[in-house]
């Protein structure tokens, strides 16, 4: 059934669940998480264990890897990453996942290597990352402990979120423009020809190839398995050939096969004419004219044996078995399972019978008519799709009040409005039904709210509608957001909470969401494109204490550092300590705090590690205000009006000149043509290309600025860049500063409340320091500036450049002082 190859004397070892067995023993089902097909070399598909050479499907998730044409196979057995409102454990079990190990990994307890470049081999626990040989993994104790992330890891038990109608990609927030359409009907066309390259290989004449369909609903899709049989084959043979194919592992003697003619799979009408072709001959399939197409049908019983699973009642059995027969009901079910679970006593109104389809995308719960005939239901779902009647289970559940709650983030509102204001607007844009919805959070500065919602189609409906939506020409966007119970967090655990920006630095940001989802609890992992760094501080906001991960350049750890600074308050843990993964051009600040000069791919679990035992420092941070003076003189009547004040946030530097107007050079070129600036290596080129532009200028900036230091007239000299810097490192590491000792000048820190203030004299110069021959020219240190500018001017901040218009520019000290995590040096010299 699914090609696992076994030596005989290794046979009574084999502990490998067979794909056709493997959906009865998950213990709790949960849908894959599928990403947009790709192409993954040296991996193993799960379902049929065949290589994946042609386009395939991995589990954003967890590590399952399958063909497009076997996805339907696979069982729904993700990890389980929160609790779906109605199961409640604490203690967690290693989830274990065959295969697709590095050749060089090593069993935990033989230490002998376990994995293959060959074929499916070795197991991997998807929480703690333990590795064993399948003989060896049964051996292990069952309880996960998560390994050396634990601390580190959102526990699964904490987070909430009633997931019923969101796909998988909603509930984790995977944005959906790197979505293809996966549609049921797009896996259709992929099943079809999937299969036909497995089996027309065969040029046998002897052979011949049927196409097999396993229910009304193949038929309505026209989604087909081909099988090859001798032509001679008796009939029993291609019903054996034919379970096969669909992964059932039932006894062929109750199946039979109906002939399908084109013209009935182009009709509409399939169910009716199901009872025409009943009669199906017996004995060869063999005739004089091959028939197009068949479809496999279960025979009618007279009595079954069904499983009862006995849901969440903590029961030690996981189900119980039934007979039934042509008059048993739902009810007289739910009646002959109490006493057998111990709960005779019971009243028979308090339980339910719900029928759970485990599909690999989308796991469907539905409470079953106490009156509805058991074997109806059964002959129903078998007609529908007998591959479907193999992944369906019946539950037996407790009616609980189960308090739905779905938690929408809405994000893209206008700032600065009441409550009142934005239900309002929120009522006129989305129609919301103000019974079932209600505003529970605001942040008026960003312009977002956060709905709680406890009707699931409502949900879904605004969640869809957001979409699609404009408020003053902002786009809106909405973010499901989990609910992390914060008192059931362990004491020791620091949770990390992780945002990627999948613009910066060579577009390595998709494989690192990807790596970190799959190292920690997905919801603990945060992509900024999707609604910025709000979700993901509203998610932690109850959590005592955690820690932040900004994977991004310098301008993206300055976007989650203001947004820190704007819902500080709102926190429980109002400082929280940023660790950097670099992934810009520049990464000044992660250069100084020892995160390196920017990501070249090292392995993530070891930048986790890193971030784990990193020291806590402290930075200071600088406001900038930009207030213009009287706009030109040139206006009419003086109507044109100045520019209204702008703030800025600073944390590395903020250049005026010849360093800003390189920055607006590299700007507009990487606006004009966005998709050649995918590597750092292109980038620093047009960085030189722009400045060999610039080598003739001669400017005098020290004429057009006046500046004062801490109150003092500072006299300039001659310059064409004023730079004022709070960290030791400029222009992708390049220190302006230098080291040589001063006695007018405190070294200076990142800590200490002091900007430098260094002149570059021009292009030439600029190239020096970058080299490394010479420092900029030291002016001044002090923590408060007032610039004066006397016509317009480019200025830079943290690498956003602008022309400033004439008029103001007053630095000084902001809040406190923020936490930065800094590698520690260990670390470095292994």
């Amino acid at each position: 059934v699914c090609n696992f190859m076994s030596h005989e004397k290794c046979l009574k070892n084999v502990k490998i669940p067979c794909s056709c067995i493997a959906p009865s023993l998950v213990r709790v089902p949960v849908a894959h998480c599928f990403g947009p097909p790709g192409h993954y070399k040296r991996k193993f598909c799960t379902v049929c264990r065949k290589s994946l050479e042609s386009p395939a499907f991995r589990c954003e998730v967890c590590e399952l890897h399958v063909h497009t044409d076997c996805i339907l196979f696979a069982c729904s057995d993700c990890r389980q990453c929160h609790q779906d409102g109605h199961l409640d454990h604490d203690t967690y079990h290693h989830h274990w996942r065959e295969g697709n190990l590095s050749s060089s990994a090593r069993c935990e307890f033989c230490k002998k290597t376990c994995g293959s470049s060959e074929v499916l081999s070795g197991m991997r626990c998807e929480w703690c990352g333990i590795l064993a040989h399948a003989a060896c993994y049964v051996i292990v104790t069952p309880e996960c402990t998560f390994g050396r992330l634990r601390n580190m890891i959102l526990p699964p038990n904490c987070v909430q979120l009633f997931s019923r109608n969101f796909s998988k990609l909603h509930c984790f927030r995977i944005s959906e423009n790197m979505q293809t359409e996966s549609d049921e009907d797009d896996d259709v066309d992929g099943s079809t020809q999937g299969s036909t390259k497995d089996i027309q290989i065969s040029t046998d004449s002897s052979k011949q190839t049927l196409k097999i369909f396993d229910g009304n609903d193949a038929v309505k899709r026209n989604q087909f398995r081909l099988i090859s049989v001798p032509r001679i084959a008796k009939n029993e043979e291609v019903v054996e050939a034919a379970l096969r194919a669909y992964y059932i592992n039932d006894d062929q003697q109750e199946y039979e096969l109906q002939t399908f003619t084109q013209q009935v799979l182009l009709s509409d009408d399939v169910i009716n004419r199901n009872d025409a072709a009943e009669d199906s001959n017996l004995g060869s399939v063999f005739r004089e004219s091959v028939p197009e197409a068949w479809i496999i049908r279960a025979k009618p019983k007279d009595e079954e044996v069904i499983r009862i699973y006995p849901a969440w009642l903590k029961v030690g059995m996981a189900y119980v078995s039934l007979r039934v027969n042509k008059d048993s009901t739902v009810q007289t079910v739910i009646k002959e399972v109490l006493p057998l679970l111990g709960r005779q006593t019971e009243c028979l109104q308090n339980f339910k019978l719900v029928e759970v389809l485990m599909g690999s995308k989308q796991v469907q719960r539905m409470v079953l008519d106490n009156q509805e005939l058991i074997l109806n239901r059964l002959k129903d779902i078998r007609k529908t799709s007998i591959r479907q009647m193999n992944q369906t289970r019946f539950y037996i559940v407790e009616n609980s009040k189960s308090i739905v709650q779905v938690d929408l983030f809405v994000g893209g509102l206008p700032p600065q409005l009441s409550p009142e204001e934005y239900t309002n607007i929120l009522k006129e844009e989305l129609a919301i039904k103000t019974n079932v919805v209600s505003v529970s959070h605001v942040y008026q500065a960003q312009g977002a709210v956060v709905l709680q919602i406890s009707c699931f189609s409502e949900a879904e409906r605004i969640y869809m509608l957001v979409k699609d939506t404009v408020v003053n020409d902002k786009p809106l966007n909405a973010v499901v957001i989990p609910a992390v119970m914060a008192s059931k967090i362990p004491r020791n655990c620091c949770p990390l909470l992780v945002f990627v920006n999948p613009k910066s630095g060579g577009l390595k940001g998709r494989d690192l969401l990807y790596s970190f989802r799959k190292l920690l609890n997905p919801h603990q992992v945060f992509e900024l494109t999707n609604g910025g760094p709000l979700p993901g501080f509203h998610t932690f906001s109850k959590i005592p204490s955690f820690r932040v991960l900004v994977c991004g350049g310098d301008g993206t750890v300055g976007w989650v550092l203001g947004a820190l600074e704007e819902i500080r308050h709102k926190l429980v843990c109002s400082e929280p300590s940023v660790a950097i993964l670099p992934l810009g051009t520049g990464n000044d600040l992660g250069r100084v705090l020892r995160w390196g000069a920017g990501y070249s791919g090292e392995d993530p679990y070891s930048i986790l590690v890193s971030v784990d035992e990193a020291d806590d420092v402290l930075m200071d941070r600088w406001t900038i205000l930009l207030d213009a003076e009287e706009a030109a003189e040139g206006a009419e009547n003086g109507i044109a009006e100045p520019e209204p004040p702008k703030i800025v946030q600073m944390n590395n530097y903020c250049g005026l000149g010849i360093d800003a107007e390189l920055s607006l050079d590299f700007h507009h070129a990487r606006e004009e043509e966005p998709g050649k600036f995918n590597s750092r290596f292109h980038n620093k080129g047009v960085y030189v290309k722009v400045g060999l532009q610039k080598i003739s200028h001669t400017r005098n900036l020290h004429k057009d600025i006046k500046l004062q230091v801490d109150q003092h007239e500072v006299e300039l000299p001659s310059i064409e860049g004023l730079i004022f810097i709070n960290i030791p490192s400029w222009g992708s590491g390049a220190d302006l500063w230098g080291s040589e000792s001063d006695n007018r000048f405190e070294k200076p820190r990142i800590d200490d409340g002091l900007l430098e203030v260094v002149g570059v004299t021009g292009v030439v110069h600029m190239g020096q320091v970058q080299g490394g021959f010479r420092s900029g020219i030291r002016i001044a240190q002090g923590s408060y500036f007032r610039v004066t500018l006397l016509k317009p001017i480019p200025v830079q901040v943290d690498g956003e450049p602008w022309i400033q218009a004439p008029g103001q520019i007053i630095i000084s000290a902001a809040g406190p002082k923020v936490h930065m995590l800094k590698k520690s040096k260990q670390k470095q010299k292994k």
